[in-house]
């Protein structure tokens, strides 16, 4: 048997982080067992498909290291309807399911209330099939559904709690439940590994399967993913868009390496591995089945240290998008030509070192390629105090008489203007980096300094000493 798997996402919004996992953990399942790995779109909620959504799809796994022309498809779901139509109709032939003409007020008005489900009340009644009416599965009133689950062990489930479920609309149009199974029996599935959220539908599909006469696929069901407060990670609310991370300057081994420790770890006590050892090592029977914290912190640490760990060459390649600009990044603050990519050189290997994420590279060096920095007022204000502008002008005749405009020499004119003031070199910085910057962090200011240029960094100097006038 050729192990077959799934990745199934809809086109109705941003890809989901916990979907990119899910997607991963399908990816490297395929690649362990020689099996095929099958990109289907489940594009039939009509209302809400887009097709930017699609190609935003194919576009994060290609991103992750899921590239076109790896895999089996894309799939449409939409394209297979007549066999969703077919088996529907197969169902209701042999006997396995029945139309209802129920209304939801109908059934809570018998009921007596709005949380019991359906009551089964049309079971009997022999309808044929009309406009408004539904086509239920008939779900056994006796014994148990034992879904085989490779991470959660065997979760029972009582058929006479499992209500009478709906599998076509009043319109004829299949649900997802019945779509999802034939789907995936169309299309040979023989493993299928999601998220713990479809669980609860993990029965009446397995009844589905046996229904139709073939063995259900081989099921593993990974922890959902939760945000610090333990709550479902919802794109309401959370910060789940993987697009939005890759826009931010995430790296894709970093999101891949962080994405595939959610609910799983490698062996020792490591978490930065390389790729190949998540791809020798994984195995779904060692995912923890209990909720996954998705940590933005840790994940922002994760990336910090691979940022760190490229060279200076993959470092400044993987800075472009932020330099330029791109469809989904906004452009830099300088104008294209002020952008000096030797300028840019010199400086980053000092920026490679204190970003966390790639897009902090633009506020860490745009004084370079401004014709005069961004000021950041309240970093202004906390450096401009009394006794500022003396420090400007003592700094500025200091460094017009330096020979040579390098990192060391500047340090020790600046530090020569702080004992003569008083001032231990990091206050005495403070202004300097401020008036030239237009900010209180950033990088190294001496080698800034020297990258810069005398005539750059005395005129900026100078502008602040006139501001303060």
């Amino acid at each position: 048997m050729t192990v077959r798997v799934r990745f199934a996402p809809s086109p109705t919004g941003m890809f989901h982080v916990g979907g990119a996992r899910s997607a991963l953990q399908n990816w490297i399942f395929a690649k362990q067992q020689g099996g095929v790995f099958v990109l289907r779109i489940e594009d039939t909620d009509a209302a809400r498909n887009r097709p930017e959504w699609t190609e935003g799809i194919l576009s994060a796994l290609d991103w992750l290291g899921i590239k076109r022309g790896t895999y089996e498809g894309p799939y449409f779901q939409s394209a297979n309807a007549e066999e969703h139509r077919r088996a529907a109709a197969r169902l209701y032939a042999e006997g396995r399911a029945y139309y209802c003409d129920c209304t939801r007020e109908s059934v809570q008005t018998r009921t007596g209330s709005q949380y019991q489900g359906y009551d089964g009340f049309c079971r009997d009644r022999g309808l044929e099939p009309g406009p408004g009416r539904a086509l239920r599965f008939r779900t056994p009133d006796e014994g148990e559904t034992v879904v085989v689950d490779l991470i959660r062990g065997e979760p029972t489930f009582e058929n006479r709690l499992i209500e009478d479920f709906v599998i076509a609309r009043g319109d004829g149009s299949p649900v997802f439940l019945l779509a999802n199974v034939i789907d995936d029996l169309t299309m040979g599935i023989t493993h299928v590994i999601r998220a713990e959220e479809h669980l609860p539908n993990t029965p009446k599909q397995q009844l589905l399967w046996e229904a139709l006469g073939v063995k259900p696929p081989v099921w593993a069901h990974v922890p959902v993913v939760v945000n610090e407060k333990r709550q479902k990670l919802s794109k309401r609310r959370d910060k789940v868009a993987l697009e939005a991370y890759r826009d931010e300057g995430y790296l894709a081994d970093a999101m891949r390496n962080y994405l595939m420790l959610l609910g799983w770890a490698p062996s020792g006590d490591r978490e930065i591995v390389p790729w190949s050892v998540i791809e020798s090592e994984f195995r779904l029977s060692d995912v923890n089945p209990s909720p996954a914290f998705f940590d933005e912190k840790k994940l922002r640490a994760f990336n910090g240290e691979y940022i760190r760990a490229l060279s200076t060459e993959e470092f400044i390649a993987a800075c472009q998008p932020w330099l330029t600009g791109t469809e989904t990044i906004a452009p830099p603050p300088w104008r294209p030509e002020d952008f000096d990519p030797a300028a840019f050189a010199a400086v980053a290997p000092l920026a490679q070192t204190r970003i966390a994420v790639l897009s902090e590279i633009v506020p860490n060096v745009d004084f370079l390629f401004l014709e005069s920095p961004l000021i950041d007022e309240a970093a202004w204000a906390k450096a401009m105090k009394e006794g500022a502008a003396e420090l400007l002008d003592d700094a500025i005749a200091t460094f017009e008489a330096l020979p040579t405009w390098e990192a060391e020499p500047l340090k020790a004119a600046l530090e020569e203007v702080g004992t003569r003031r008083g001032l231990k070199l990091g206050k005495a910085q403070a202004p300097v980096r401020v008036a030239v910057t237009g900010r209180s962090v950033g990088l190294p200011l001496f080698e800034s300094l020297a990258v810069l240029g005398r005539d750059r960094t005395l005129t900026r100097l100078r502008a602040a000493r006139v501001r303060l006038t």
